[in-house]
């Protein structure tokens, strides 16, 4: 057979693949026909593909899906969408799922989805480098009746609520009036638990009157509460010994994380909501309060979320470069965490990446000044190489990190095509050296961030090589190609390919 009648696209050869739920390691070849996984199978020969790529044995994984990232947040969209995806794929990641909402920053601007998404969209297309998509907060009282389009329509079936955003600014304390413009809320406006659990009701109503998108309507959850926030930011401002990280993680205590959960449980109970994910837990506290509320109850399927971020840094070592809501946590709490992830306690791991320049970061004349400095900061590049080398080191199995970063999360949020390596799965590949050492330094990064609070970490098992769809987009520390991502129009069914 001539490499121009080659059945295979391309043919990726020797590699121990990794796949979720399927304890141990295979070694075999890979190929690829139309963006799509088509022979997983030892010894493919060279001559039934028309290009080969040597995987030189590293350790193969699906694709990384990023599930909670903030493209644009702080950056104007079209350009996030470029650098921070650029970002992503260096680090194995081929699939980013970006919170967005109305209100100041992201688009800066209110209204209905209607207008406001399609505009997403546009300044979205032929910017990113890995696939995408997008979940959306319901902030004014109007977008709980345009959820069903949404789901039905523009395939975003995933929706967040903002728990502490009713009394509570974006980085620190503010009055009620200031909160409404940040916003963009109307005269008749509340973003309060009655907005809440009108949100979760319309999810369940979705789920009555569309079963085919049951397993895929979500309502995500940013559990802090306001009230708690407040009166322990006033006591901590007044308390000489706390600063820094030590003092926002202080002033944003765990137990607010906590009772947020036990208030999201009760609604979806009370509502009927059927999925719920609780986002980004960063105590004992709060993912101890997600357990026992999964058990009190069961017929709510709570799927439990930590990023990379609070399972490497801790509050007595990391700088105010890395403030974030909820906040970086005492070291007790990290190993905490740890131990729910090797549990099984810990549905799915994400960066929550927002990239945020120095600039922007960091108050002008005050920049050790935690009150004033910005919450979020970028780290996609980093999620799979973290949770391999601090998973290994603590004995997670390798299978368990595909499930962790690509399987579980995308089941979640309906992209049925993406995170495994098998026969009609688009042929997302991340190429892994289990051996490499690397030192992260911000400067190696093509974010625009231009820092990392990650700075210094040694980390164990570093990425060769990212595939998207077939084609390769990172390749030994050089981008490759051109930026080729698509919009993930949710639910995305596997799909198998024509043999022949």
């Amino acid at each position: 057979m001539s490499a121009a009648s080659a059945w295979l696209d391309l043919l990726i050869k020797n590699v121990r693949l990794v796949r979720p739920q399927q304890a141990g390691l295979a070694r075999t070849d890979i190929g690829i026909r139309g963006g799509r996984f088509a022979r997983i199978e030892p010894d493919i020969p060279v001559a039934d593909a028309q290009a080969t790529y040597d995987g030189r044995e590293l350790l193969a994984f699906p694709g990384a899906v990023d599930a909670h990232t903030h493209v644009g947040i702080y950056s104007p969209l079209p350009e996030d969408a470029v650098t921070e995806s650029h970002a992503a794929v260096t680090g194995g990641v081929t699939t980013m799922l970006t919170y967005f909402r109305t209100g100041q920053y992201y688009l800066n601007r209110g209204g209905a989805y209607a207008d406001f998404f399609p505009q997403v969209l546009r300044e979205s297309d032929g910017r990113y480098w890995c696939d995408y998509a997008y979940h959306l907060a319901p902030i004014q009282s109007g977008h709980v009746d345009e959820m069903e389009a949404l789901a039905a329509e523009h395939g975003v079936p995933s929706f967040k609520i903002f728990m502490f955003y009713g009394g509570y600014g974006l980085h620190g304390s503010t009055d009620a009036e200031a909160q409404r413009r940040f916003l963009m809320l109307g005269p008749d406006d509340r973003y309060d638990l009655a907005h809440f659990e009108f949100v979760m009701r319309a999810a369940a109503r979705i789920v009555e009157r569309r079963p085919e998108l049951a397993d895929v309507v979500s309502v995500s959850l940013h559990c802090e509460v306001a009230d708690i926030l407040n009166a322990y930011t006033k006591l901590v401002q007044r308390d000489p010994s706390l600063a820094g990280l030590r003092a926002y993680s202080a002033a944003r205590p765990p137990h607010s994380e906590g009772l947020g959960v036990w208030i999201a449980a009760y609604l979806a109970h009370e509502t009927g909501c059927r999925n719920v994910n609780l986002l980004h837990l960063s105590s004992r506290k709060a993912l101890e309060s997600a357990l026992i509320a999964a058990r009190a109850f069961p017929h709510v399927d709570f799927r439990k979320e930590i990023t990379v971020g609070h399972l490497v840094l801790d509050c007595d070592t990391a700088g105010i470069a890395a403030k974030v809501n909820p906040p970086i946590r005492p070291r007790a709490d990290v190993e905490y965490l740890w131990r729910a992830v090797l549990a099984g306690d810990v549905d799915w791991i994400v960066s929550d990446h927002a990239c945020c320049s120095r600039e922007l970061k960091v108050a002008a004349g005050r920049p050790d000044d935690i009150w004033l400095a910005k919450a979020g900061f970028g780290g996609t590049e980093y999620l799979l190489s973290a949770v391999f080398s601090e998973g290994t080191r603590r004995g997670l199995p390798w299978h368990r990190i595909a499930e962790l970063v690509s399987w579980n999360p995308a089941r979640r949020y309906g992209l049925g095509s993406k995170g495994d390596v098998a026969v009609g799965y688009d042929a997302d590949l991340v190429l892994l050296d289990p051996n490499r050492r690397f030192t992260v330094r911000a400067a190696d990064s093509p974010s625009a961030q231009g820092y990392t609070p990650f700075e210094g970490v040694e980390l164990t098992g570093a990425v060769r090589a990212t595939f998207l769809r077939g084609e390769l987009v990172f390749d030994d520390g050089k981008i490759a190609g051109t930026p080729r991502g698509r919009y993930l129009k949710r639910p995305t069914p596997p799909r198998i390919p024509t043999v022949g």
